[in-house]
């Protein structure tokens, strides 16, 4: 027994010097214990406090090992160790109570440190948000506007009948385009960089879905799809951008705009007035370089307003879309609102890098990338309808408009609630194609 005594002692006491020895004890349940109960024997009065300082060296180790040790020691091994080694009755109840001490303070000093861990972390991750938003702002300083409309009339140029095979077969080659499918295959008959962007497709190349309550606008990839939810949408996995500044004011019945400002993201849902039953769903398509650059209608819809933001025209491709948080509310966008059978629907072409221009067939006034300045937020509104003053109705697969180069289009519709997407993120579509069904 002294031999026994003498060997926990010399743990005890070393303890706080050898972390080595400090994992080897923590893979011996009854050694950890026993130590403890010699802490007691040794020091008398004093063996609790001893203990909880060896408890607390056991739990501020890092591997938290001992910790869960401990832990894992239940109160009827107190009690049969204590009468195995001849420890009396009394100190075996003072065990018990030492037993749930600690764990109480382990608890709570297991919660200091996770609190320590995630302030540290927060504190990290406030350095790397500071960090990439100096990154965008410096990112949204560039001259990008002055370089889109340069770029746009550099793709206006004429280009010499001789060089027209060689350079726009260079762009075929480098993006992947199928000339098969062009109205005009012959890369000689298109007199510049523009017009080739702009080309038509072939009668018959696409097949407009007639069974699709909704179709994709253009050739391009599924970002993100889904339901929207308290008036957020996810732009990409972990970025995300609220639909209040996407959208703009809401319109009242009256035709003018209702203060949206001081309404919190799910307000401004709630006030959108989706029906019960029913939800907001949204679709967010890119259009590549190398796709069919032309859009058209998603569904058979009637459109009444039309909102134009002249923001920036920053890059829309995916790689970017990761960590510009709101890339779409920052962006010049064209929003077509208006209603389809099952409620409320907009439609919005969204401007980027070197896209000169988005043109509107049903709406000439619409100009973008204008060589002017504007506040955030600056929006311009215009009332959309027939010469009897009605609202325009579109077809679905209805040629609506164009860009120059690629950028984006985002959808947003109510329909019921047990409508379902039938695409992928990452998911190649083309126009004309279903994405999705009432299940």
């Amino acid at each position: 027994m002294l031999d026994f005594i003498w060997d926990s002692f010399f743990v005890t006491t070393t303890l706080s010097s050898s972390s080595e020895l400090l994992e080897s004890v923590s893979d011996n349940q009854s050694l950890v214990y026993s130590t403890l109960i010699i802490a007691i024997l040794l020091t008398k009065g004093y063996g609790r406090r001893m203990a909880l300082a060896i408890g607390r060296k056991i739990l501020h180790e890092p591997s938290k090992k001992m910790w869960r040790a401990i832990r894992a020691i239940k109160a009827r091994q107190i009690v049969f160790y204590g009468l195995r080694w001849g420890i009396p009755l009394h100190l075996v109840k003072d065990l018990l109570l030492l037993h749930r001490s600690l764990l109480r303070k382990g608890r709570k000093l297991m919660r200091t440190g996770e609190r320590t861990h995630t302030k540290d972390l927060c504190k990290k991750q406030s350095l790397r948000t500071r960090s990439l938003n100096s990154t965008v702002a410096l990112y949204r300083k560039l001259p990008l506007k002055s370089v889109s409309r340069a770029w746009g009339k550099v793709m206006a140029w004429d280009l010499p009948v001789g060089l027209r095979e060689p350079l726009l077969g260079l762009y075929v080659w480098m993006y992947g385009v199928n000339l098969q499918e062009a109205a005009d295959p012959d890369l000689k008959h298109y007199k510049n960089l523009s017009q080739f962007f702009r080309r038509t497709l072939k009668p018959g190349a696409r097949l407009v879905d007639p069974e699709a309550p909704v179709t994709s606008p253009a050739d391009g990839t599924v970002l993100k799809y889904g339901k929207v939810s308290k008036g957020v949408v996810e732009q990409v996995k972990g970025v995300n951008y609220a639909i209040k500044a996407f959208l703009g004011p809401l319109p009242t019945h009256a035709g003018t705009d209702s203060v949206a400002e001081y309404l919190h993201d799910h307000e401004y849902h709630d006030a959108m007035g989706i029906k019960p039953g029913y939800a907001l769903y949204h679709c967010i398509i890119y259009l590549a370089p190398g796709d069919y650059h032309r859009f058209h209608s998603a569904t058979d819809w009637n459109i009444a307003h039309r909102r134009h933001f002249p923001g920036d025209l920053l890059s829309v491709k995916p790689q970017i879309a990761r960590w510009v948080q709101g890339l779409f509310n920052l962006n010049e966008r064209v929003v077509y609102t208006g209603t389809w059978k099952h409620g409320y629907c907009s439609y919005t072409a969204v401007g980027a890098t070197n896209v000169g221009s988005i043109k509107i067939y049903l709406d000439k006034e619409l100009t973008t990338n204008v060589n002017k300045k504007y506040q955030a937020g600056v929006h311009f509104d215009k009332v959309i309808n027939d010469e009897n003053g009605q609202s325009i109705h579109v077809a679905k697969g209805e040629m609506f408009g164009e860009f120059n180069l690629g950028s984006t289009i985002v959808l947003m519709f109510e329909a019921p609630n047990n409508y379902k997407f039938s695409v992928a993120a990452g998911q190649k579509v083309q126009f004309g194609q279903s994405i999705g069904q009432f299940v």
